[in-house]
């Protein structure tokens, strides 16, 4: 089964509410978007984003140009039902971040709660940094959370990576100034918890 199609079995079989992931509001990575976003018309791009409800706290924050990237188009599909005519707009992207083509020098700030910690070799890792250095203009910021050192080993049944604030640094390197690190319990739909760790970076030229 391919890595798209997992996804796609994962958001055609549950609701957004009981997936492990969820939070109605996603509290820090709102709380760093805002402090990087230089103004409203700042462009944000949300990776993995599927059924997440930043967009809709976005969207309620006034800010203009964002995008939403998933490899599930079912994920999407169903959060611009829950947006109605708020949906258009949001720019939809439906493509693996690995793979996808984006604009150079493009993006002011880079969100990803999840998905990073799902690559799981080297190679995987540097093509994302990689796509993050090229879609990042200089000055921008990356806002990444994966699984803590305490986190779970695996995730809709796919196994994961995880970090510790220093470690998810590292794996970003030399183009990008840690301004802050944070760790979170998450609390599961079904009460268990679940350890976050955020990196908020930002990207310099070489």
């Amino acid at each position: 089964m391919s890595t798209q199609t997992h996804w796609e079995s994962v958001y055609e079989t549950k609701s957004p509410e009981t997936v492990s992931w969820y939070a109605p509001h996603l509290l820090q990575s709102l709380q760093y978007v805002r402090t990087a976003a230089g103004s409203k018309q700042a462009s944000i791009i949300d990776v993995g984003g599927g059924e997440s409800t930043l967009v809709d706290d976005l969207l309620a924050d006034g800010y203009e140009d964002i995008t939403v990237l998933d490899l599930s188009h079912t994920a999407l599909e169903v959060t611009q039902q829950r947006l109605g005519p708020k949906a258009a707009d949001v720019a939809w992207l439906v493509a693996d971040i690995l793979e996808v083509e984006l604009p150079a020098a493009s993006v002011d700030v880079w969100h990803d709660r999840a998905v990073f910690h799902f690559l799981t070799t080297d190679e995987q890792r540097e093509r994302y940094v990689a796509q993050v250095v090229h879609a990042l203009r200089p000055g921008g910021f990356a806002i990444v959370g994966t699984f803590g050192p305490q986190g779970p080993e695996k995730c809709s049944g796919l196994a994961v990576s995880r970090y510790a604030p220093e470690e998810l640094h590292g794996k970003f390197g030399a183009p990008f100034e840690l301004i802050e690190s944070h760790t979170e319990i998450h609390t599961t739909p079904w009460g268990a918890p679940q350890q976050f760790v955020y990196c908020f970076c930002r990207h310099h030229a070489q």
